[in-house]
């Protein structure tokens, strides 16, 4: 994948190798986010999902993940613009709103671990899940910068 494909071929257009290479692996969307039923605000918390590898900040079972975590969301061009818990960063959302990627993000940067090292990824500040009793995910709220990680 040769030049910046990413800023002249739409989402909808992408290949899955493409698709698959615009995640910076920040690992932001694997949060345990609560949402308020009122107001629909989203709470951010340091717990992790499950199968989230939070040495990598990748999948553990990317291929398999709806089989273990059903509400898990894949992202798709269709969906995208609904999905108004993704973080500000996040390329798919960037490139969705026209916007340009980040500079520490790796198609930028040349180096897969640029978004680790300038602190944009969740690694090492979070918890599994699985760690935590159901119910006690609101004690694991945190307020991230801007609401976001």
């Amino acid at each position: 994948m040769a030049g910046n494909w990413w800023e002249t071929v739409p989402l909808k257009d992408m290949s899955e190798d493409q698709w698959e290479a615009l995640c910076d692996g920040c690992a932001k969307c694997c949060l345990v986010k609560l949402e308020d039923e009122d107001t629909g605000e989203i709470a951010y918390t340091r717990l992790h999902c499950k199968l989230l590898d939070a040495e990598t900040c990748r999948c553990s079972n990317y291929e398999n993940r709806k089989q273990f975590v059903p509400d898990c969301v894949k992202l798709t061009p269709d969906n995208l613009g609904a999905l108004k818990w993704m973080p500000k960063t996040c390329a798919y959302r960037l490139i969705h709103e026209g916007k340009s990627l980040e500079h520490w993000h790796p198609l930028i940067s040349g180096e897969q671990s640029s978004v680790h090292r300038q602190d944009h990824s969740i690694m090492g500040r979070t918890v599994s899940e699985d760690t935590v009793f159901e119910g006690d995910e609101f004690d694991w709220i945190v307020d991230w910068e801007g609401n976001e990680p």
